[in-house]
Order: C-alpha cells, then structure tokens, then sequence
C-alpha cells in the first residue's frame, strides 16, 4: 500500500498526529500535498536516481515531503536539525542533493550553507522565506494533486550520527520499482509486530534518524495513524500513549530510564493497557532497566539491533529475553560471526567484532575506503557495524561495545559500556558517559562523566559514591578512578552520545 491506495479508502483518516500542536495531516492531504511536490521535483528536472536533501525538526509537513521523494524514485536525505553549519553543508554536498528543504525556525543553518553546496538548484523554505529560498508553499501551490506518471519507488540515504568522526552517508541499493513492493523491512515489521490499519504507532524520536522515519513510513503503508511528538518527554510521553490509545511505539533506553526515574505515583497515572508493542533499539539497554520496564509494561517489550547500513537484523521477544537476558536476539537477517582482528572466527562465548554474511548490500556514497573498511579481513563479504560482542549456545548475540570506544589501559582491553550500564541505574544519575583518558603509566585510564539529577550534589562525596558503587559490581580494572559531572550530555535525541566531543575535551594536551 501507499498514500494514493489509502486515502482513495479512508481519505479523512489521521495519517499524522503532531502530539504538541494537535496539527492533523489526513491520508488525503498526505496524497496530494505529497504529489504537488512530486510534481515539482519532475519540473525542476529530477528523474529517479537524483537526490535531494531536507533539514526539519518533527514538521506536520516531514513525512510529506519523504512521501514525496519516495514515490518520485529519488534519494533522499533527512538532515538532523541539531547540526552546525559545517556539518550540514558537508552532507548536503556530499549527498550530491539538488533540492534542500528546510524551515523558517532553522533558516539561520540553512541560508549559511548557501556558498558551500554549489550542487543545489532549488532551495524552499517552509513556514517563510530567507535569501536564496522559495516559499516551498508558495512554489507548490500551483501543481497537480494527481500522481505523477513515472511513479516509482524512492530509497532513503540517511547518514551516521558522525559520534566518532565525519558522517558516512548509507547508500541502499535501489530498483526503482513500483510502489507497491512491500520491502524488506515492511516484511519484517509485518511479521514481528502484527500492525494493521486500525493501529496507532506513536513516535517519540526525531523522524531525521533511521528508525523513526523507517518505521513511520512502513506503518503509513498500512494505513495506521503516525502520532509524532515533537520532542521527547517522559510524562507526557505516557500522556500521549493514553489520550491516542497508542498501539505500538518505538524508543530508545535513554527513554526508559527517564520514565524510570518519574515517581511512582507519576507512572502509575497513566492508562498503558492499549500498548502492545514497545519495540527499542539504537544502543545497549541495562539489564536492570528492562527487567524493570517489563515488570512495569508486562510483556510488550520487543528489542531488535540493526543498523542504517540494513546489512542484518536480529530480534527477541521479551519471553526469550528473559531466558537469555542482556541478548539483543537471534538473526533474521544476515548470518552472524565473530571474528578476532585478522577475521578468524571465534567459539561462543568470546567477544570479538560483529560480522554479517548475506545480510542487505550497502556502500559509504563517495567513499571506497570506508566501505572497504568494514569488509572482513579476510574478503569472504561480510560486513560490520563496528560493534563488539559474542553469540551463546543458542546462537543470541550479546553487546559487548562500539570497537572504536574500547579502552586500553596497562595492556588490557575494557569496554566503557559495562560501567555504563551499571552507573545510569544509580539513582542519582541522570546520564553517564565512560571512556578513556591519558594516563602516564599505563596509556589509558576509565574515566567517567556524569550529568546527575541534581547538580547541587555534583562533588567528590558523589563521585566517591559512584565510584564505590561500580566497584560493588564489577572487577575494579572496569571502574572509573575518577568522575567529572556535567549538567547535560552531548546525547542524540536517538539516544546515541557523542562520547567523542567528550574524549576530544581531555586528549588535546597529551598531543
């Protein structure tokens, strides 16, 4: 299915709900809103295989214009609207976009990129204008509602979060086929998580990252309601799973441990009874913090680990989660194997990098090296994230952390995520961030940044506190020897840290 299908059935049915505002977007609206901008890409000259780029916090108008991109062949690429200046006009130049959307609210960023992406024919702005922008309504408003005539299937490309250096733009291979293939991930999403036309999937995230915007479109095939927020908050959160009878949802961790910290009283407010999946992913969940979330949710906690690269998939349901807990699944889409640094296999049990066979092709666009850079040493295909972990018996594969935030401290390999894991559930911590520092004697030291509840009782008794605290549950080689808090972290709204704009803080001065 897609928008025309749909709203010639239920044209006045919700496609999109902006929690804030309440602003509805109706199938019908989404259908020839979607089409007049179609038909001004095919004016301005683009034909399936040209790119374009847009740069929106969560707009009522977002999913439109990916609709529109999608069902006109292009490639497209969602910015995130949390970027600098350089930073946008690096992807916008390097996606090789033609047409750049943004917004009146984020016209600072997007009018100074202007002299850095040449490439760029057409500029539009929603909610007004600035220098060198048309009026995207005004540039719109004069084109047909109806379809164009060479629909075809468009194919997103999206790129890294750029936590651990310039972002790598994720190029799917693309047929350009009709739009009524399912695709993989539909399939996927059907098969897991039952939607169907009467559901609603409510989306927390912001709708520029894989996940949410993946997700939101496949639902909309369906014909279910997409309930966007436009900024994620814990109670209101819950609010809005009551008010919209939400159906499924998708978050991140950061998520859970927010609500987690609202007093009981406050979760216990809210009518979850109409949730029947709450699906997570995009970073490592503490073991305690699931175990608390299915206490508190029941059993509707479904988790999966993917990436945008679509090079495998693996799922688990909250039944085997609990038999095997710390997993983030099984395969479903890719074989797994974990491999030591020259490619060599290793046994269960043993962490080593994550490697994918047969999972989806991808490459960096612009970029053979990087591409090959996630190839496996011994050139058999296979294909890697960059994570660290290890497969049990049973074939469930456990994170262990990202291979690029390992520490080497004396000789010996830590991974900064299990002190992590162990510090964001004490109490008085709101967020935390472990990595490696210079250290004389023994290269490297475990560091950790904190943002706690209360900056009023940042100092050294907390810091001895947490300290003590992690040394209580894991070997003392693993705990940080020293803890620096910071009223907030450089954390994604998906959930990823930028851990390296906190490394580079403490490196300069050992260069």
């Amino acid at each position: 299915m897609y928008p025309g299908a749909i709203a010639a059935v239920t044209p006045d049915k919700p496609a999109v709900i902006m929690a804030g505002s309440g602003r509805i977007i109706t199938y019908r609206e989404l259908d020839e809103e979607s089409n007049r901008l179609a038909h001004l890409f095919r004016a301005s000259g683009l034909r399936p295989g040209d790119h374009i780029a847009f740069m929106l916090a969560n707009h009522p108008l977002f999913l439109v214009i990916t609709w529109a991109a999608h069902r006109s062949g292009l490639y497209y690429t969602a910015v995130s609207s949390r970027l600098q200046t350089d930073e946008v006009a690096y992807i916008v130049d390097n996606c090789g976009a033609r047409v750049f959307i943004s917004s009146a609210d984020l016209a600072g960023v997007a009018t100074s990129i202007t002299e850095a992406t040449p490439g760029v024919e057409l500029r539009l702005m929603l909610d007004g204008t600035a220098d060198g922008f048309q009026s995207y309504e005004e540039a719109v408003a004069g084109q047909p509602v109806t379809a164009i005539e060479d629909e075809c299937m468009g194919m997103d490309m999206l790129y890294s979060s750029g936590t651990t250096g310039r972002p790598k733009g994720v190029k799917l291979p693309s047929a350009f086929g009709p739009l009524t293939e399912p695709g993989g991930l539909l399939q996927l999403i059907q098969f897991l998580f039952a939607p169907a036309a009467d559901d609603v999937y409510l989306s927390p995230a912001p709708l520029y990252h894989a996940a949410p915007l993946r997700y939101s479109l496949s639902f909309q095939r369906l014909g279910a309601t997409v309930v966007v927020m436009e900024g994620f908050d814990p109670e209101r959160y819950l609010a809005l799973v009551e008010r919209y009878r939400a159906t499924h949802t998708q978050l991140v961790p950061t998520m859970f441990i927010k609500m987690l910290k609202l007093p009981e009283q406050t979760r216990n407010r809210y009518d979850l009874s109409s949730l029947r999946y709450a699906i997570h992913a995009a970073a490592p969940c503490p073991i305690p913090v699931k175990e608390q979330m299915i206490s508190w949710w029941g059993p509707i906690i479904h988790e999966y680990y993917a990436g945008t690269e679509g090079n495998g998939f693996l799922y688990v349901g909250p039944d085997d989660w609990l038999k095997h807990k710390g997993t983030v699944g099984r395969s479903l889409l890719g074989v797994v194997h974990i491999c030591d640094e020259d490619g060599n296999e290793l046994p269960p049990g043993v962490d080593g990098t994550i490697y994918f066979e047969n999972g989806g092709r991808f490459e960096y666009h612009g970029d053979p090296g990087k591409t090959r850079s996630v190839q496996d040493p011994q050139g058999r295909g296979w294909t890697t994230l960059g994570d660290i972990g290890h497969v049990d018996a049973d074939g469930f594969l456990y994170l262990t952390d990202r291979r690029s935030y390992m520490i080497i401290s004396g000789g010996v390999n830590i991974y900064p995520q299990e002190a992590e894991n162990v510090l964001s559930v004490h109490p008085k911590v709101a967020d935390v961030a472990v990595f490696g520092v210079p250290d004389e004697e023994m290269g490297e030291q475990v560091k950790a940044v904190v943002e706690p509840v209360s900056m009023d009782e940042a100092g050294p008794e907390l810091e001895a506190e947490l300290i003590a605290y992690c040394r209580d549950r894991l070997a003392h080689y693993k705990c940080p020897r020293s803890v620096d808090f910071r009223p907030e972290l450089p954390r994604h709204p998906t959930g990823k840290l930028y851990k390296r704009l906190l490394r580079d803080a403490y490196w300069p001065a050992a260069r």
